[in-house]
């Protein structure tokens, strides 16, 4: 495990996504996945990572 956040990879930022979309932790899942998007160069790697992970202040649903 690194120290610095610079030294970590696209790959990483995506494992940590996945892990808290796991960890039932929406917004740090697509927080992780949006900085995973920014750092890759690729546009349609970008969107389908983008895809993966919604913002859930847009998805969310109310529930009573």
């Amino acid at each position: 495990m690194t120290r610095d956040p610079a030294d970590l990879t696209v790959a990483d930022h995506l494992d940590g996504a996945r892990e808290m979309a796991a960890a039932d932790r929406p917004f740090l899942a697509h927080l992780l996945a949006e900085e995973a998007a920014q750092r890759t160069t690729d546009v349609a790697t970008a969107a389908a990572i983008r895809a993966g992970f919604p913002n859930p202040t847009t998805t969310r649903t109310e529930t009573d």
